[in-house]
This record gives structure tokens, sequence and C-alpha cells, in this order.
């Protein structure tokens, strides 16, 4: 099996003058998983090359036993050095896409053109996809063929209002993913703060935050099995 992983290529986080990009634990988890099911894993983000690592997701609290994994693995680090260009990818080259979150993806993801249409056709192909954390944002301007919002509808989940006010950033961020995805139509459900929650809906998969990278991937695993693609 194949899969896409769409990183961000954002570094800024706002007007802080703070650093921000993907965040390494929803990268890292869902790499092993993948590729200890043999599959074929193609990183990708809008610039392509190294994309930015948002630099509060590898302060020792957060770190793991597979963000340690990725770091001291020489080939893990080698296919992030030279991520493809989200615009040169042919998406039905691939089984499944799964997109990692960090703050990043609420800047270029969500607004970027080739994203948006990546995932639309993913979703319209009859193939399972993932988002995690912020990543489920990068669907906020997705539509069904008839025009609608894609979650219209929808079950998920991502990053919750009160994850970002514990991360004292509502007001930093262009947008609320919880307050977003309920304004598209979407049922947006959640647990605890910082808490595991995955939530699939067809073939669509959602997960809350970093600590639902791993289980989201795995629930991916099993849609992709299920389903043939």
């Amino acid at each position: 099996m194949k899969v896409l992983i769409v990183l961000t290529s954002h570094d800024q986080l706002g007007d802080t003058g703070r650093r921000t990009g993907f965040w390494l634990e929803e990268l890292a988890a869902p790499y092993y998983h993948f590729k200890d099911a043999g599959w074929e894993i193609t990183p990708a983000s809008p610039k392509g090359g190294r994309p930015p690592l948002d630099p509060k997701s590898n302060e020792p609290r957060f770190k793991t036993d597979q963000t340690r994994r990725f770091e001291a693995d020489a080939e893990a680090e080698a296919r992030l050095d030279a991520t493809v260009r989200l615009d040169s990818v042919a998406v039905d080259d691939f089984d499944t896409v799964f997109y990692p979150g960090g703050h990043g993806p609420l800047w270029d993801l969500a607004e970027d053109r080739t994203s948006i249409e990546l995932i639309e056709r993913i979703v319209r192909s009859g193939r399972p996809l993932a988002l995690v954390c912020h990543a489920p944002g990068a669907m906020r301007h997705c539509e069904k063929p008839d025009g609608t919002p894609l979650v219209a509808g929808r079950r998920v989940t991502g990053f919750t209002d009160g994850e970002e006010e514990a991360m004292g950033l509502t007001k930093v961020v262009p947008f609320l993913v919880e307050d977003e995805l309920i304004a598209k139509g979407a049922e947006f459900s959640k647990v605890g703060d910082f808490l595991p929650y995955v939530v699939t809906d067809g073939l669509l998969v959602t997960g809350q935050n970093p600590a639902s990278s791993g289980p989201a991937a795995l629930e991916l695993i099993s849609l992709v099995e299920k389903t043939g693609a």
C-alpha cells in the first residue's frame, strides 16, 4: 500500500515572532505504524524539501518513544529532508492520505488550492483519508460535488477550543478548528483536553490531538485493509 503524508510548509506563528510547523509526534507515530505495516511512505508539502518542525513539539515533555526513534532514524530523516512538492503529486498513485497537524496547516494547507483539491478527490474516489489535531482544519474550504461543505453532516473531531485555550493561542491562530468545523455543518465531538480520541465516519478518520495520531493511523490502516483501497 502507498500512503501520502501531507505536511505543512508554514513556519511562522502568526505575528508572535515564534516558530511553528508540524508537530513531531503526529508524524512520527503514524510513520512507524505505516512502516511496520509494510506500506510505502511518501511525504509531501506545499514547498517541498524539509518542512518546518514546531520547536515546541520537540521539547522534553512532548518527546515520545516514536519521536526519539524518528530523530535517530537516518532513513526517516532523509525522507523528511526531501518531501515532494504537493503540486507535483499524482494523488491517484496513492491508496490513502494522512495529514499530521501542528499549527502550520491552519495558515497554508487550509488555504492551499492543491491540498483542497487533493482532499476532495480522495473523498470522491472512495479512498480513506485521515487528518489529526489541527489538520482537520484543512477541510474548511473543501466541498462536495454539489458545492456544500465537505464536512457538512459528517462526524469529525480535531483540536478543540479548550486545547487551543490551554496553549494560549486562541487569539493567534487564523481560526479555531472546532468552531470552523461546526460552522461548516460538521457533527463535532471531543473528549477531555489532550486525551486520545479518534472519530471514523465512513472512510474519513479524524483525531483530536497529538495523542490521537497513532490511533488514527491504526484506524486508517484498518480501513485500507477492509476496503482494499
